[in-house]
């Protein structure tokens, strides 16, 4: 098992208290998997990606534990986790393509990174060079400086840079979300090979749109509120999805060939709910149609079928 998640619990400190961004998800990733976190803006996932690396100073660790390959990570303490950031677990920041120092030469960024994990550069420049190749861009845009390139070359720049040293997790988080059409599906490819070729063993890719990472993800996972909503296998989200969030997320998405002049585009109605006072039972009550007074009563994140689990009432 690469990941294991237990109850983990990850809050805002502000000025009014206490923003529950993320509110004890439990789960596992295994060896080999490429798993999807979806759901709307505010949702949870960018808290639960970022914690499992802790990048943000502003998180505020209350409980639970994170296990990788064995390994519980010290995500409480900032400079602990240096032995585990890049090295053992990585990440592809949301806004990827302004993640590099524009006033460094990209090779020398690199040097410099590698230096900081103990890394000599000379001892991976080979890598380097092949990785670079792999995903189709010249060596010499080692020698360019960032605004030199295109958006799609600093996305796969920061792709290879992530995983040049082989991290047992890659976060991949709202890597497209900035690109066009022909550029993601590139990226999301290239996102599988490096799987593939063991550049990584496992991945969590962070999005809102179900329906891309439906073509790489081995399982998705839904979140809400700052909780699971849902997690199976890919297949079974999409074909035969249990909780009342999930199905109306995916009724919301646009068909290809359907007429919208002929038939309305869903969405789903109301917020999501504040996290300073979240409500009481499940997040998502006030906007589900199935809700009634057992919903006042949080539901268990729990496998109604083979690996399916779910957090609600009324799952069918």
């Amino acid at each position: 098992m690469t990941l294991e998640v237990s109850d983990l619990r990850v809050y805002y400190r502000t000025l009014r208290g206490d923003v529950r961004a993320l509110d004890g998800p439990t789960f596992t990733v295994a060896d080999g998997e490429i798993m999807g976190l979806a759901g709307e803006s505010g949702s949870g996932k960018s808290t639960l990606s970022k914690s499992l690396i802790r990048l943000d100073g502003r998180m505020r660790y209350i409980g639970g534990s994170v296990t990788l390959d064995g390994d519980e990570m010290p995500i409480w303490d900032d400079r602990a986790m240096d032995e585990f950031r890049y090295k053992r677990v990585s990440i592809i920041p949301q806004y990827a393509m302004s993640a590099m120092n524009p006033t460094r030469k990209i090779g020398k960024m690199i040097a410099e990174l590698l230096e900081s994990r103990g890394v000599r550069f000379r001892d991976v420049r080979d890598e380097l060079h092949r990785r670079l190749e792999l995903v189709e861009l010249e060596r010499d845009v080692l020698d360019r400086y960032p605004l030199e390139l295109s958006g799609g070359m600093k996305q796969r720049t920061v792709m290879v840079i992530s995983t040049l040293l082989n991290p047992s997790l890659l976060i991949a988080d709202e890597v497209t979300s900035a690109l066009d059409v022909s550029t993601q599906r590139a990226v999301a490819e290239t996102l599988v090979e490096f799987r593939d070729r063991e550049f990584v063993k496992s991945m969590i890719v962070v999005t809102h749109d179900i329906s891309l990472v439906y073509q790489i993800a081995d399982t998705i996972m839904v979140m809400y509120g700052g909780r699971l909503a849902e997690k199976a296998s890919a297949k079974t989200i999409i074909e035969m999805p249990k909780h009342p969030y999930t199905k109306m997320l995916l009724d919301s998405l646009p068909e290809v060939g359907v007429k919208y002049e002929d038939k309305r585009l869903s969405g789903i109605p109301g917020s999501p709910p504040g996290l300073l006072n979240p409500p009481q039972g499940c997040r998502f009550r006030d906007r589900c149609p199935l809700a009634d007074k057992q919903c006042l009563e949080q539901p268990p994140f729990v496998e109604v079928e083979s690996d399916h689990h779910v957090a609600c009432w009324k799952a069918e």
